[in-house]
């Protein structure tokens, strides 16, 4: 017997790998931490059509339209992404599925990169779907497989809830081989698949009874594993990563764990649970099974112990395990500490965002509407240049909110909004588009698209406007001609690099009495891998003004010279990508270029 073929994936790797050997043939995302590396993996299988739409709503559309041609589709996206694609999928989940569909909905507990902590698994059950809740990457692979079967068998969309500690952590995977399905092709009954009424209100009913049926499925589904601890009289059940942790622990308690955690079969909860004295559930954020189980009259503990936010990591479960009397002792752990130098988030070397909210921190703005995206970190020291951050668009039709609030009060403060050009795609438009709706004239309003044409934040992956910079992305869409054939009469455009003329724009722009909108271009130094001749400082014209510093570049440090008694500005040559930011701010012409400067000039600085 030949030995199967195992590799080390991550949970996202798992669930790539799921979809394509179980013949999966449409993938579309919207990229978003912790679900991104999906469709990054799905690359590489030729045989998969995966994309990065718009945004969730259209990557969800996408997906929807190969399942109704038969052929197993996916959507991927994290957790506030299925807000966006909502309201194509309350309806599609009314429908019977013709391929089998899975909505994959990366959860963050504990916040690691995201602006809430939404528990999608609540989604997922308003939305009448089934729920899979992998614990490792072995798992993120075979779930993947069985909810494309089960949709079939069930004509109903699955949904794979991973969180971002399965989503990027490592396990052992077996391999199997890819099965090739042939798609159905459409299916043409009009009253299933037109959504209007009498056909929805036939679907109602449709949903309950699928529902109703996969909950009987359930009874003994095999991913539901109970272990029995003989001569325990406590009961624990969890699901996803908290059963690993769990499992370190080894409490004295039996273990029941759920792969399917919704619909949870009745009939067997009530027949496991019947047999112990206490039933304690272990779960991440909102009590979801708990609540679940409640609702059957099953009597249960959870949440009075563990915490609503974060992530249960072993320390946490522990302690409440022994809040709950389960462990008569924590354990002692060893906590070696090593000393780190703390670095807060920063923007790389070379942003072209780092001028922009240079130039705003000096402007006469006082008010500055943000949005998501790298930018979101202009808020922090030492630019502090955002107000309000809410959701992905939501700084354009805020600030028009705001505005039309000031000009009732007779408030005439200028106002200022960025948003990225990924963002501007994705749910920026709209909102662009209302700005039209009841303009005024004198309501001064300044809107700034940072076009570096990537979706910088989640890796680099291509936007509408990604085309204009490089010849392997298809879509070439120029932002300043979209606006201008909208009916917006003051654009301006701007090379954000270009500091004098970008802070020039932007107080003429911020002094008008009028909406305006600046078009800031610049390629994402990362994505584009700028670099150019490197600068450097000569520390006998340095003033130690510190006014490079203050662009806060990571090359850029102050530092003492040899035979000079005070700090001088210096640039780390190595990380130095020639963005030329910091040369342009320095008020005595201290920093130089190594393309115009003899090499022995540049030695003062080594």
């Amino acid at each position: 017997m030949l030995q199967k073929d195992k590799r080390v994936l991550t949970g996202n790797e798992g669930i790539a790998r799921g979809f394509y050997e179980a013949g999966g043939l449409i993938a579309a995302s919207y990229p978003g931490s912790p679900t991104v590396e999906v469709i990054e993996k799905l690359k590489e299988y030729h045989e998969v059509y995966s994309e990065f739409s718009t945004n969730e709503k259209v990557a969800l559309e996408v997906a929807i339209g190969g399942s109704f041609y038969g052929a197993r589709s996916m959507a991927v996206m994290k957790h506030v992404g299925v807000n966006i694609a909502s309201d194509p999928l309350m309806t599609f989940t009314q429908t019977p599925t013709n391929g089998g569909f899975l909505l994959v909905s990366g959860d963050d507990p504990g916040l690691a990169s995201s602006q809430n902590e939404q528990d999608n698994r609540f989604f997922g059950k308003f939305a009448n779907m089934g729920i899979f809740d992998p614990s490792n990457s072995q798992e993120a692979k075979d779930y993947t497989k069985l909810a494309l079967e089960i949709s079939e068998e069930f004509q109903a969309p699955m949904m794979l809830r991973i969180t971002s500690r399965v989503c990027h952590s490592r396990s052992v995977v077996s391999i199997d081989e890819r099965t090739e399905l042939e798609p159905k092709g459409i299916n043409r009954d009009k009253e299933k698949f037109c959504m209007v009424p009498p056909g929805s209100r036939k679907a109602q009913l449709f949903m309950k009874d699928r529902i109703e049926k996969l909950e009987d499925y359930g009874y003994e589904f095999h991913i539901n594993e109970l272990e029995e601890r003989e001569g325990s009289d406590t009961l624990i059940i969890t699901s996803g990563m908290v059963y690993q942790n769990l499992k370190e622990i080894n409490p004295n308690a039996s273990i029941w764990k759920l792969g399917l955690i919704y619909p949870i079969s009745k009939k067997r909860a009530k027949e496991i649970t019947s047999k112990y004295n206490r039933v304690i559930v272990i779960e991440e954020m909102m009590p979801f099974i708990e609540n679940e189980l409640k609702l059957m009259g099953i009597k249960c503990e959870g949440k009075e112990y563990f915490s609503y936010t974060g992530e249960l990591d072993i320390k946490a479960i522990e302690a409440g395990l022994h809040k709950a009397g389960v462990l008569k002792q924590i354990k002692k752990y060893r906590e070696e500490l090593v000393e780190t130098v703390p670095r807060a988030p920063l923007f790389c070397t070379g942003c072209p965002h780092r001028p922009v909210f240079d130039i705003l921190k000096k402007s006469k703005a006082k008010t500055i509407v943000g949005d998501i995206g790298c930018y979101s970190m202009a808020f922090l020291f030492p630019f502090q240049q955002s107000n309000i951050i809410i959701s992905m668009g939501a700084s354009i039709g805020i600030t028009k909110g705001i505005k039309k609030a000031m000009t009732k009060k007779g408030d005439k403060e200028p106002l200022v909004a960025v948003i990225g050009d990924g963002t501007f795609f994705h749910s920026g438009l709209p909102a662009i588009i209302n700005l039209l709706h009841k303009k005024n004239e004198g309501e001064n309003m300044t809107f700034i698209v940072l076009d570096n044409r990537t979706t910088a934040m989640t890796g680099g992956q291509p936007n509408a406007s990604s085309g204009l910079y490089n010849e392997v992305d298809d879509m070439k869409v120029n932002i300043k001609e979209l606006l201008e054939a909208m009916g917006f009469d003051r654009v301006k455009e701007i090379n954000q690099y270009d500091y004098k003329a970008t802070a020039k724009l932007f107080k003429e722009e911020i002094a008008y009495d009028g909406l305006s909108i600046i078009v800031a271009n610049g390629p994402c130094a990362l994505k584009y891998n700028m670099e150019e001749p490197y600068y450097y400082v000569d520390p006998s014209i340095c003033i130690n003004c510190r006014a490079c510093i203050k662009t806060n570049c990571p090359p850029l440090r102050m530092k003492k010279y040899e035979g000079i008694e005070k700090l001088k500005s210096s640039i780390d040559k190595d990380m130095c990508v020639g963005c030329s930011v910091c040369a342009q701010v320095c008020p005595v012409n201290a920093i130089k270029s190594s393309k115009e400067t003899d090499r022995e000039d540049d030695k003062i600085d080594n």
